[in-house]
């Protein structure tokens, strides 16, 4: 297998899934195998197993990008992903609660932090390389047992060395929040 003798944890493209392209009967599918598909071809970094190198653009696209690492264990479902909000969901279930039976306050977090990162991503300035999480800071009111669980992420502040970003995480259809977060990314750049 190509990831294999690359080195690499994960294929090359973020559409393969059993090995082939999910574009079937697109010119491309031919060369998943070689490792030349064209999609969104993914390459080992030093401290993790992939880094993107050109961003989705399609829900479907963040989606599959979003589905081997964390959302897509915690069945985060994508939404909206734009540069001024970012609207995600997952099912509150037993995977997700705490010993008490109810939704883990981690499972919140990481849907708020995620939502904040895609946001993030969605609207690095022309030539960053990245960012990462420097603070997030939360606030609980509720919780939930079942039901579809609903972030909502918006910048506060976009600037070329942080953004800033409030998401509102709430039960579906329901108007009290279950939490709300504040997160902090600074932007990467490339290095002299």
């Amino acid at each position: 297998m190509l990831a294999q003798s690359q080195g690499l944890r994960r294929r090359n493209c973020l559409f393969v899934a059993g090995g082939n392209c999910a574009k079937v009967g697109s010119p491309e599918r031919n060369f998943v195998a070689s490792g030349r598909c064209g999609h969104y071809p993914i390459q080992a970094g030093p401290e993790s197993s992939f880094v993107m190198r050109q961003l989705p653009q399609s829900i479907a696209e963040w989606n599959v990008a979003g589905a081997d690492p964390l959302p897509g264990h915690l069945g985060m479902r994508f939404l909206k992903v734009e540069p001024q909000e970012v609207l995600a969901s997952f099912a509150a279930r037993q995977a997700l609660e705490a010993c008490n039976g109810y939704l883990h306050a981690g499972s919140v977090v990481a849907l708020a932090d995620t939502c904040c990162g895609y946001s993030t991503l969605r609207a690095l300035p022309a030539g960053a390389t990245g960012f990462t999480t420097i603070e997030l800071k939360s606030n609980f009111f509720a919780s939930a047992r079942r039901g579809v669980i609903i972030c909502t992420a918006r910048p506060l502040q976009q600037g070329r060395t942080t953004q800033v970003w409030d998401a509102i995480v709430k039960p579906e259809g329901e108007a009290r929040p279950i939490a709300q977060f504040r997160n902090t990314q600074p932007i990467l750049w490339p290095k002299a």
